[in-house]
């Protein structure tokens, strides 16, 4: 752990930072999931509402 000495002898404990990348785009597989499960929410989302709407 990496520690560090205040003045008057106090420790200060510093969590370790994570190793930095460049995130890479999503590739067509990932870009077509993420389209269908944006089209199954706002389905899922407008059958809720009209479900509501219809109860009340």
């Amino acid at each position: 752990m990496p520690y560090t000495t205040e003045e008057g002898g106090r420790l200060n404990n510093f969590a370790r930072e994570p190793k930095v990348y460049q995130a890479e785009p999503p590739t067509e597989g990932q870009k077509r999931t993420y389209i269908i499960i944006g089209i199954a929410g706002i389905a899922l989302v407008g059958g809720l509402i009209s479900v509501a709407f219809l109860v009340s």
